[in-house]
């Protein structure tokens, strides 16, 4: 029997006929015996997600009254769900202990956990499977950085528990993502879309053959099809490229995902809750010879950059000019992005949201510390990852992105390509993301 970590997202539970489809899927492979549960999504695009609601709870406790206007609305949409699904479950009496509880918690981390709670809770009813809460298994620091050693054998302690308890191994076990907890039992949550690490995490310490992730669209894309009509499902992706895709916006699996099963090479399968018996995209080490690749694997883009410009006559000869620019931006507590260099210019390229409140005193403390000749500051950038473990072989992929971006009247404000080869980055205005995201998407077509 092969160990199946299967983990299904908010879209693929918003209401009862998506759980039902879940669980036609769960009960067509007795391997699908470990199930990691997302929040209910959306049911349409006017629609909430869950975990937005409980959060939104959380940030206005102190009225009453609009307070009572989510907590309403949160508990019809539960009691529907229950009613739907003909479950024995009495979600009002467990909404009265969150919402209660929730009065006197600091962090919103437990009221935003309670989508993924619920719907383990309701969907272990359902299938009849054993629920297993992750607050006391994936154990977070100090820091609020998840202990994965700690954890990993937390888990498998955990199932073996089940198991031993049922006697019986092909027990299905229903696991919320999303959070964790402190060893002193607060919980912690991952960042938003974290239930894909869940996911990771317990394929990774169970040693799965393969961690299936069921979402609403057939696997990675090779650009974002709102914007790239074209785009086609890619079919096989490597770890490296699918992180340097989804940190860059492709939003189909969160970036951290990967850590965990990589080390191990766990494949992850990206699959469709409502057209099941498609291929979907397979995330792998390294691709197998007999697959078809493209030389551009995929693009993604993100809007929200600013790119600070230096320019210095002989920057080149002064030993720790670029250390000592880098250490106001550590001071300052923001990450560097990117880093393009001449013999006297210097860029720096960072997420706009980290210069909020900021921005005057680092331009200062340049000017004070690094007097240089000219100092530019470029704002509403996008930047766009085109990336493909193969291009560095293939000289024609620089002159076709410049190519059809000049096509599509994009002007390039920054290129910047990494030693490995593996993606090139490109700096537009925001203004210009989505003539640049259409134009980009042609370069699917270089074999």
């Amino acid at each position: 029997m092969k160990i199946k970590v299967v983990k299904f997202g908010g879209s693929s539970l918003a209401d009862a006929r998506q759980i039902e489809k879940a669980r036609d899927i769960i009960m067509s492979d007795p391997d699908r015996r470990y199930i990691v549960v997302s929040a209910a999504g959306k049911r349409h695009n006017d629609d909430d997600k869950m975990t937005d609601l409980f959060i939104n709870c959380h940030e206005i406790k102190d009225d009453e009254i609009k307070r009572k206007t989510i907590e309403d609305k949160i508990r019809t949409r539960y009691i529907e769900l229950v009613k739907d699904l003909d479950v024995d479950f009495d979600v009002e009496k467990e909404l009265d202990y969150i919402f209660e509880k929730d009065k006197n918690e600091t962090h919103v981390d437990f009221i935003a956990s309670r989508g993924e709670y619920l719907s383990a809770k309701i969907i272990s009813k359902y299938l009849n499977a054993t629920f297993l809460d992750m607050a006391g298994v994936i154990i977070f620091g100090k820091d609020r950085k998840i202990d994965y050693d700690t954890s990993y054998a937390n888990i498998r302690t955990a199932i073996e528990k089940v198991e031993n308890d049922y006697k019986d191994e092909s027990v299905r076990i229903i696991i919320p993502g999303f959070y964790g907890s402190t060893e002193d039992d607060d919980v912690v949550t991952f960042s938003r879309g974290g239930s894909d690490i869940t996911g990771a995490v317990v394929a990774r310490a169970l040693n799965a053959d393969i961690y299936e992730n069921w979402t609403d669209v057939s696997g990675v894309m090779f650009a974002d099809p709102r914007m790239a009509p074209n785009a086609k499902p890619i079919e096989y992706i490597t770890y490296t490229e699918l992180r340097e895709l989804s940190y860059m916006g492709a939003n189909v699996l969160h970036e951290a995902t990967v850590y965990p099963v990589s080390k191990v090479g766990i494949p992850i399968n990206i699959l469709n809750t409502n057209s099941p018996s498609d291929k979907g995209t397979m995330i792998i080490a390294s691709i197998p010879s007999i697959a078809k690749r493209n030389v551009v694997t995929g693009i993604a883009g993100r809007k929200g950059f600013t790119s600070i410009l230096l320019q210095r006559a002989l920057m080149n000869e002064e030993v720790g000019y670029l250390s000592r620019l880098l250490k106001i931006f550590e001071n300052e507590n923001i990450p560097v992005e990117h880093c393009p260099t001449g013999i006297d210019t210097i860029s720096i390229v960072m997420r706009s949201e980290f210069l909020n409140g900021k921005k005057d005193r680092i331009i200062q403390k340049i000017k004070d510390e690094l007097a240089p000749d000219l100092l530019n500051i470029e704002e509403n950038l996008s930047l766009f990852a085109v990336v493909g473990e193969g291009m560095v072989y293939h000289k024609e992929v620089i002159m076709n992105i410049f190519k059809v971006l000049s096509e599509a009247n994009v002007t390039v404000k920054m290129i910047d390509q990494g030693s490995s080869g593996i993606n090139v980055i490109i700096g537009v205005k925001d203004s210009d993301y989505e003539s640049a995201l259409r134009a980009l998407g042609s370069l699917q077509d270089i074999s």
